[in-house]
This record gives C-alpha cells, sequence and structure tokens, in this order.
C-alpha cells in the first residue's frame, strides 16, 4: 500500500456501481474541451487528453458529452463530439481504449444541451418558450411530442452506440440547463401535456430515456445520470429542493446505477463553482441524497483536496468523489495523491478561464496548466521535461507568479537556477491578492506549489534581497529573467504625491492605515479585488470608486464579475464611471463628470489600483517576462514564465 492510499483509504478503496467494480472511488468528471473537428469525430487531441487522465489514476474517467441528434439542435459547442451515427463509433472507441490502457473505466456522457444548445443553428430547442438573461439566448422552439419522442430514442440509440464503443458505462446529462434539465425544471417547462405540468409529468422525459436505455442496454451496464439537487432558481420559478429530490428518485425507480449530484444551473444567481464558494460546502446535498436514495452517490463541486471527500465517504455523505477542473488542471493528481506528493499537485484557482473559453467557442484553456492540449508535445513537458545536455545560470529577478513558474521549469530541465526576490514573502502581486476575501488565499496554493517544484529540482530561492544591476554583473549569469512585476501608477495630476494617496498592494496586505471615506483609483479587477477587500475588512467605511470607463473590471473573467458587482452595489460602494481626474487634496478630490461638471468627492484615502510595469534594472540582452513586461491577469503571466522555461 502507497502511503497517500494509507492517509486517504476510503478515497483509494474499490468502489461499485451496478456490477462494474472500480479500483477507487475517484471519478474524471465530464467538462467539454472544443478540441475535436466541427463536425463530430473525435480528434487525437481529443484521445491524448482523454488518455493523461486516465494515466493520472483516476478509477472512472468520463468523456465529454456527446450530442445525439443529427440535426445538431443539442450541439452546444463548437468542439462537441457526435455520436448520432454509427460513423462515429471508431473515434470514441479510441477514447475508451486509450482509458482501459490504464485499468479505468470508461463512461461516456450522452448530452443534449436543449435552450443552450444549436451552437451553429439560428434557433435552439425545448420544452417551452421562456426567455433567459444569458447572453447567448435565442429563443427556444417549442418542442412537439413527436419531437421529444425522437429525442428520447436518440438518446436511446446513442447508449447503444456507447456499448458498442466498448464504454463500460453511460451517463446521461441532465445539469446546468441542458435538454433534461429544461423538462424537469418547472421554470422553463410550462407545458401541460403529459411531459408538463406535475413534477411526474415534467420528469417524464427523462424517465422514458433512462427506461429505454435500461431496456436496450440490459439490467447489467451501469446508467448514471447528472442531476441538480437543488438548481438555485427561486428568482425565476425553479424547483424547490424538494421537487429535486423527487425528481431524482424518479431516476432511480427508472433504472439508474449512480446519481452524480450537483448544484445550480448556468443561470443561477448564486455563486456554485467559484472560489467564493468554500470547498465541501456543498456537500449537505450529497448527504441529503445518500439518506434518501439506493445507488451510490458521486459528488464533484468545489472539493479539491483530498481531505474533504476522503472524510466524507468515511461519514457516509458520499461514495465517489469527482473531479473535473482539479484535474483539468492536473490530470496527474490521483497518482499524486496515492504517492502522497501533494506538494508537486498543480493546483486548480477556480479562475474559471477554462469555462469562460468553451462559452465563446474557444478551445479549453486553464490558467495554470499550459501544456492542457499539448499533452503529447515533448517541448511542453506534460510527461516531464528533458534533462537538457547543456546547463545554464539562470538568475532570475521576482518571484511572482511569471519569475517562479520559468523557475520550475528551467530547474526541471537542469538549469542552475537561482530567484531573488526583495520581498520577504513571495508571491509578489499574487500574494497581495491572496489576502482578498472570497477565498483569495487559494493563490498561495499556487505559488507555494511553484517554490516547492523549483527547489525539487535544485533551484534556490532568496528572499529579502534586491537585486540591482551591479549584482547581476557580479554574478555573471548565462541567462539573466526580469520578472520584478507592476506597481500601481501615480496620475499626473497636483498632488498625486499627498500622504494620504497609498497603493493598492499597501492596503491589500495590511501595510498602510486607511481612512473612514476611501476612493479607490482604477478600472480593472486590481480595482475591484481591492474594493472588496476593504468592504470585507472595514464594512464601516465609506468607499467609492472613479474610472475612466463605464464598467469595471473588463478583465475579469465573466463567471466572477457580474457577483463582484453585485457585491459592491450592496455595500453602498459609490461608483463614479466615465470620470476625469483633476485633482487630490488633503480631504477631497475634484474631478470631470461626463457632463463635463466638476465633482468633488470627500476622502480620507486615495488608493491607486492602475498598475505599470516595474522594471527598475536595465541589464543588457536580459529578458523580461510577467508584467514587468506589460501589465496583464495572473494567467498571461504564468505562462510568459512558462514560455521563457520552455525556450531555455
Amino acid at each position: 500500500m502507497l502511503p497517500g492510499e494509507k492517509k486517504y483509504p476510503h478515497i483509494f478503496s474499490p468502489g461499485r456501481i451496478g456490477k462494474m467494480e472500480t479500483k477507487n472511488r475517484i471519478k474524471y468528471a465530464s467538462t467539454e474541451t472544443n478540441f475535436n473537428y466541427g463536425d463530430g469525430f473525435v480528434s487525437e487531441k481529443e484521445i491524448a487528453y482523454m488518455e493523461a487522465q486516465a494515466r493520472g489514476g483516476a478509477g472512472m474517467v468520463t468523456t465529454q458529452g456527446a450530442y445525439t441528434d443529427h440535426s445538431a439542435e443539442g450541439k452546444g459547442y463548437v468542439g462537441m463530439m457526435g455520436i448520432w451515427d454509427d460513423k462515429f463509433i471508431p473515434g470514441l472507441k479510441k477514447i475508451a481504449d486509450a482509458i482501459h490502457r490504464y485499468d479505468s473505466k470508461a463512461v461516456l456522457q450522452l448530452m443534449h444541451c436543449g435552450r443552450v444548445g444549436g451552437v451553429e443553428l439560428d434557433y435552439t430547442v425545448g420544452p417551452s418558450v421562456v426567455p433567459q438573461k444569458i447572453p447567448r439566448f435565442r429563443e427556444p422552439r417549442e418542442m412537439t411530442v413527436e419531437d421529444i419522442q425522437r429525442a428520447v430514442q436518440e438518446h436511446v440509440d446513442g447508449a447503444i452506440r456507447t456499448v458498442e464503443a466498448d464504454f463500460d458505462a453511460v451517463e446521461i446529462s441532465g445539469i446546468v440547463g441542458y435538454l433534461v434539465s429544461n423538462f424537469n425544471s418547472k421554470y422553463t417547462n410550462k407545458r401541460t401535456d403529459e411531459y408538463g405540468g406535475s413534477v411526474a409529468g415534467r420528469a417524464r422525459f427523462m424517465r422514458e430515456i433512462v427506461e429505454g436505455i435500461r431496456k436496450s442496454v440490459g439490467p447489467d451496464f451501469p446508467i448514471i445520470i447528472r442531476l441538480c439537487g437543488e438548481e438555485l432558481l427561486d428568482d425565476r420559478g425553479g424547483n424547490t429542493p424538494e421537487e429535486c429530490l423527487e425528481i431524482i428518485k424518479i431516476a432511480e425507480t427508472a433504472g439508474i446505477d449512480c446519481l452524480s449530484v450537483t448544484v445550480g444551473w448556468q443561470e443561477s444567481a448564486e455563486t456554485v463553482i467559484s472560489r467564493d464558494r468554500a470547498m465541501g460546502s456543498w456537500l449537505y446535498i450529497a448527504e441529503k441524497m445518500k439518506n434518501n436514495l439506493k445507488v451510490p452517490i458521486s459528488m464533484a463541486y468545489r472539493l479539491f483536496t483530498p481531505e474533504i471527500p476522503d472524510q466524507a465517504i468515511a461519514d457516509g455523505k458520499l461514495d465517489f468523489w469527482e473531479s473535473c477542473r482539479a484535474m483539468i488542471a492536473d490530470p496527474m493528481l490521483p497518482v499524486k495523491i496515492m504517492e502522497d506528493r501533494q506538494d508537486e499537485i498543480l493546483p486548480c484557482m477556480a479562475c474559471n478561464i477554462c469555462l469562460a473559453r468553451l462559452f465563446r467557442d474557444a478551445e479549453l484553456n486553464c490558467m495554470v496548466r499550459p501544456s492542457l492540449g499539448h499533452e503529447t508535445e515533448p517541448e511542453y513537458g506534460f510527461y516531464g521535461f528533458a534533462k537538457t545536455e547543456k546547463p545554464k545560470k539562470i538568475l532570475i529577478v521576482g518571484a511572482g507568479v511569471a519569475g517562479l513558474q520559468a523557475a520550475a521549469v528551467a530547474a526541471e530541465k537542469g538549469h542552475e537556477v537561482s530567484v531573488y526576490e526583495k520581498a520577504d514573502k513571495l508571491g509578489g502581486q499574487l500574494e497581495a491578492a491572496s489576502h482578498g476575501p472570497g477565498g483569495d488565499e487559494e493563490f498561495m496554493r499556487l505559488i507555494d506549489h511553484f517554490a516547492f517544484m523549483t527547489e525539487r529540482y535544485g533551484g534556490k530561492i532568496h528572499k529579502n534581497h534586491e537585486v540591482t544591476d551591479e549584482f547581476i554583473k557580479e554574478q555573471n549569469p548565462d541567462v539573466t529573467i526580469i520578472a520584478t512585476g507592476a506597481e500601481p501608477e501615480r496620475p499626473d495630476v497636483p498632488g498625486a504625491d499627498l500622504p494620504h494617496v497609498v497603493s493598492c498592494l499597501d492596503v491589500l496586505t495590511g501595510g498602510v492605515d486607511i481612512g473612514d471615506k476611501v476612493l479607490v483609483l482604477g478600472d480593472l479587477g486590481v480595482t475591484i479585488s481591492t474594493t472588496l477587500y476593504i468592504i470585507h475588512h472595514f464594512p464601516d467605511k465609506q468607499v467609492s470608486t472613479l474610472s475612466g470607463v463605464k464598467k469595471l473590471g473588463r478583465d475579469v473573467n465573466p463567471s466572477y464579475i457580474w457577483r463582484y458587482i453585485k457585491k459592491l452595489k450592496k455595500s453602498g460602494v459609490v461608483q463614479y464611471p466615465v470620470h476625469t481626474l483633476l485633482e487630490i487634496k488633503p480631504s477631497e478630490v475634484i474631478a470631470k463628470a461626463p457632463d463635463g461638471k466638476e465633482v468633488r468627492i470627500p476622502v480620507d484615502t486615495v488608493v491607486l489600483s492602475s498598475m505599470a510595469s516595474y522594471t527598475p534594472l536595465k541589464v543588457k540582452d536580459a529578458n523580461t517576462i510577467g508584467d514587468a513586461k506589460m501589465t496583464r491577469r495572473a494567467n498571461s503571466a504564468l505562462l510568459d514564465g512558462f514560455r521563457m522555461g520552455m525556450r531555455l
């Protein structure tokens, strides 16, 4: 038994779904990638990605959803794979074979995206015509009874092809606003015929799919279904938790072997899977399912570290730990836990860049793992970087995310790496951001990981060491990398140098005292995170923002921005958009409003949050990366560091 198996005996115990046995209780959960060809055929890139998930040690690996209809009404993503014809079976079998090579069970998911489908059409379909708030909304066509029955059969046919493609189980997607959930929910199902009305009527579409699949695949082939335990649609008349449970019981009676329980829809007005939702906080829903159903229960949402699901299984709240984003970030997560190498796990930041990319019809992307989608390309080092034949002396100035990422890659390649950081803490701006509310402390998991990997491969990290041009000359490195980051930019107006004008970085780290009336200058994500920090830690302060744009946070992920703006409004933050800063005085700020009128804002403290590159060194032939090169988000800084490491 390996150390991690002793440490987490429950997630590494054998599992069972129906008559299918799994080597452990870890299941890679389905997500789209947009890696496949636009015609529904599976790409080699997708196969390599799925193989990586199996190689990482999960007991079950689930494919992305496959759309079931030839008209592509169910296709919600441009690179979604198809299963509506026998011609797709050979490609799908390649995925199953890749998964089986690592003793994992292969699960294929069937998914009709309903009223968020038809990505290449000018319409969508659903049980009823109900408006939604998602920007991509196109009014759905109400399905006829004939349409519904055809969709049921298409799911059944997809399950038959799943068996023929040599998968071990089939999974039905009934979550987040896709077609099955559209029928189940009274928010989107206003029908008065046999497929609407009561809970049983609304669940009929789902029930007929499960019953049809069971009849076609026989009693021993496992059927998994993903359903909402809570829709979080109270503001628009969605199902109650009691109705959700009633629907789930109908699915159990119809013949499912396992429930993957989820929370919320894409349209829910409450945070579900973002960083501001504490890890493990949704387990009460899994426990409720365990107490009311006989089939095994699995769950994925906000369960990133093994301690939480292992204890949940021990406590009888859960049967299987599903992992999606955490295994997008590091497919090798299960084996690293098994071998008790958790410091080596590349941690997901719950930033949801992956989802934002998919919703923009782009390939799956990950903030922390640039090798995503490049698993078979040796230069990306997913399975380890090759050792260099000519080690170089590498000097890196700055231990922020860009510098540490470059250091980790260079050290793994066998270079002699030294990182110098002038502060007494690692992380740079990300360390400052980690002091913010809503789970931002998780940023340090990433910094700690890069520092560990750098030192593991022999790199040296020096804190409290400010580097000068003379020092670099004395060290005489083969390669110098400048990763000094950014600092707040002082505006070119009278009063910008007054003592009550302070840096957002100092505010976030508690390095300055702020007065009762605080004005934050800036318009990007840094402005928002600084303002959220202030209202969280100092709720009695009068806080306002001033910017030259109409809306704050154009660089912030859509998964977060709407909630951030909602929090600012709820907390009484006064915003001065499209204003021009004219002058800062000891007790007020003077600005020009959009109509040209002068505005005077009482202040005790002015916080600068517009960032500019900080490059104090003038070393010849140095390589500049991260915000020192150009101020951007952390994912771009990390990518800079990774690419720098690739070139060494």
